[in-house]
Order: C-alpha cells, then structure tokens, then sequence
C-alpha cells in the first residue's frame, strides 16, 4: 500500500515539472526589468532608476513623459540613473520605460503626488528647556545637585581616611 502512495507521489511531481516546462513564461523574461525608487515622488524632487538588461554592459535608455528621456550606465552588475522631476510636472501615474541595447524593454509606473509644500515648521510648543524664564531654574536646579554631589563625595572621602 505505502509504494503506491509513494508512487503516486512521484507521478504527480513529474507532471507538475513537466507543466513548469509547457506553461508559458512571465513577461520580463527576456531578463529585462526595471524599477524606480522612489516610485511616489513629489515634483522637483530626484529619483533613482536601475534596471536590468540582461548582461549590463551596454548603456540603456528610460524614457517617461514626467523626465523625459535619460541615458541609463552600467553600474554594479545593473544599468543605473538617477532624474530630477521638474518642478512644473503634474501629479498622475507615469509610465517608464526601459529600452535595451540588445532590443529588450521593460516597463514600471511612477506617481508623482500632488502635496503643498509647507511655508514653516509646524508648530510643536515651546520646549521645556528652549530658553526663556525656565531657563535660570534648570541651572539652579543643575548646579544644586552638583553642589550635593561634592559635598557627599567629601564627605565619604573623609570618612575612609
């Protein structure tokens, strides 16, 4: 009884090997990929791009409609790129595309987000020790325990001798 299960075993993973080698294969694999970080971008600020054409020793291209068109350079085993996003792009999803040596290509998305630029600092209180009439009570209060601190340390001193 146990060969058959172990049998039926076996079968069931050589047809799943066999299927693995029938089912068609994902998109990028021609060995082209891309990838942008960050991928949520507020206008004017730089991204970094780095992708992947297979064997990496050619330059390679991105294109987008929120930069334009930048000449990626093999780097560390990858193609890399770092764009600033004009200031004067609007928020929406962007496409990037990649573009090869070797004819491969390769596509991500982008957001860039539509947030306001703060004018100042947001307003967080004043500080227990900022400056102002607290201050002189931190110092005394500092300088009190220091003083207790001497006066306990002589008088153990005085004690051991």
């Amino acid at each position: 009884m146990r060969a058959f299960t172990v049998g039926r075993s076996a079968a069931a993973l050589g047809m799943a090997a066999m299927a693995g080698l029938v089912l068609p294969t994902p998109a990028y694999a021609d060995g082209a990929w891309v990838e942008v970080n960050p991928s949520s971008i507020q206008a004017g600020y730089r991204i970094g791009l780095r992708g992947s054409c297979q064997e990496n020793l050619n330059n390679a291209v991105a294109k987008s409609k929120a930069f334009g068109e930048v000449r990626m350079a093999p780097e560390h085993g990858f193609v890399v790129a770092a764009v600033t996003i004009p200031s004067g792009t609007k928020p929406g999803d962007y496409e990037v595309k990649l573009s090869c040596a070797n004819g491969s290509t390769a596509t991500t998305t982008m957001y860039v987000l539509g947030m306001q630029h703060p004018t100042k600092g947001p307003a967080t209180g004043g500080g227990g020790t900022a400056g102002g009439a607290s201050t002189p009570l931190v110092l005394t209060g500092g300088g009190l325990a220091a003083l207790v601190a001497g006066v306990g340390l002589l008088a153990y001193r005085r004690r051991r001798a």
